[in-house]
């Protein structure tokens, strides 16, 4: 399907997190454990001569030289050239009756590592990552023996060169693997795909297809819609197709389209929880009139007469869930709310008084503030139904001050609170820009 929330990561975020990256390899390779070697060597005119390489200890692994490269179709490649490792170790020779022993230092140069990563996405949703290819190759290993028989070592150092560069290009690969399964991959699934945002929602961040390499960006799919805690339903409209615009000079992108809102609104409408009730005594301290049948009698006149001087009780309620609208100019939405107002009568029961129904123009601001996106609304003017227009345009004076002053503050509260962006662990965001696209 369509995806509501799309990530984006481009060539510059890339180079940052592979950055990262190479430094953990880098540790990772630095603690390689390689093999003890020995073995026999048949010499002209001396005989065979049995030697033991052991105790082999990488002092330094450097990977100075490295690139991270988007492969079309396929994945990520990491390039890795002019590397160069130190082993010291010991060594052991016997000739005839002839025993030596001591130690060796090797320098290992021009180390070149090419790593393939394949990208998918796993039955939860969640991303994942592999090798699909690995290949080391060392041109270049130099290793010098201490020791009383300078002369002999020189004669077979060409074969311990040669067994040290097999071994080495063999474990070198093996510990990328490692390190991809055992670092990369955990990491990666740090990714959250569900995040919860009170007692009735959360937020469906699982992704809709594996990740996709172009030449300038890796793009993520995320299904990206809220859904129901308390009462689980099917969202009853589709996603739509979702595109980013054509811009790469960030590191990474977040893309969300109206489909990832407006599921928002379904919810929390499924569940109950845009109905709100206004009292007199929420009414702010300086407004000049009181929600009681006497401001309300200029209007229908027989309340002054069925319930004379009586407070009032607003209850405010969406007939359906609303729908929001995302363009050039930014987020709006029109929603209808039914006003249906009650007179508090003396026992405390509610009499029913009347029903208005009001469309509302609000329009709402986004911004994005320690990787939650939090937003604002502003109401603009509430429009009665044509035919009463004329008689209740006080009315609407009165019922766009409720609003503002005391249904908007609960709504914003909220919103200031925002929801999480899915983000890896230990992942922080600055310099952010919020733009809106049709």
């Amino acid at each position: 399907t369509n995806p509501g929330f799309v990530v984006r990561i481009t060539q510059a975020g890339l180079d940052y997190a592979h950055q990262q990256g190479i430094a953990v390899l880098e540790k990772e390779l630095a603690q390689l454990k390689l093999p003890d070697i020995s073995g026999d060597f048949p010499i002209r005119r001396v005989g065979k001569v049995h030697y033991e390489i052991s105790r082999l200890e990488l002092r330094s692994f450097h990977l100075p030289y490295s690139r991270i490269s988007l492969v079309p179709k396929v994945g990520l490649q990491v390039s890795i050239s002019n590397a160069f490792a130190e082993v010291d170790g010991n060594w052991r020779v016997k000739i005839h009756f002839i025993r030596d022993h001591g130690s060796f230092d090797l320098k290992v140069e021009n180390i070149y590592i090419k790593i393939n990563l394949k990208l998918g996405s796993d039955a939860s949703g969640k991303p994942t990552i592999d090798t699909s290819d690995c290949s080391t190759r060392i041109s270049k290993v130099r290793v010098h023996f201490s020791g009383k028989f300078g002369w002999l070592y020189n004669l077979f150092h060409s074969v311990i060169e040669a067994r040290f560069r097999k071994a080495l290009e063999s474990k070198v690969c093996e510990n990328v693997v490692s390190s991809v399964h055992g670092e990369l991959q955990p990491y990666i699934q740090t990714l959250p795909v569900t995040a919860r945002i009170d007692a009735i929602a959360g937020i469906d961040y699982s992704l809709v297809a594996p990740p996709t390499a172009t030449a300038q960006s890796l793009d993520v799919d995320l299904k990206g819609k809220f859904f129901s805690l308390t009462h689980p339903s099917t969202i009853p409209f589709p996603p739509l197709a979702l595109a980013f615009p054509p811009d790469h000079n960030r590191m990474v992108y977040f893309g969300a389209s109206s489909y990832f809102f407006n599921t928002a609104g379904f919810v929390y409408h499924a569940a109950g929880a845009l109905v709100f009730e206004i009292t007199d005594s929420m009414i702010p301290k300086g407004v000049d009139f009181h929600l009681n049948t006497s401001t309300f009698s200029a209007f229908v006149p027989q309340l002054e007469k069925m319930y004379p001087d009586m407070l009032m009780k607003l209850r405010l309620s969406a007939p359906s869930a609303p729908f929001l609208n995302i363009g050039p100019e930014g987020l709006s939405l029109k929603p209808v709310v039914d006003i249906q107002a009650y007179a508090i009568l003396p026992n405390s029961s509610l009499a029913p008084l009347f029903l208005l129904s009001l469309v509302s123009n609000v329009s709402a601001v986004i911004d994005v503030k320690s990787s939650h996106v939090v937003g604002n609304l502003k109401v603009g003017s509430s429009f009665p139904p044509p035919s009463l227009r004329s008689q209740v345009r006080t009315l609407q004076s009165i019922m766009n001050i409720f609003a503002s002053s005391i249904l908007l503050p609960r709504f914003n509260a909220r919103l200031e609170q925002g929801f999480p962006l899915p983000l890896p662990d230990r992942i922080q965001l600055s310099n952010m820009l919020v733009q809106f696209h049709q």
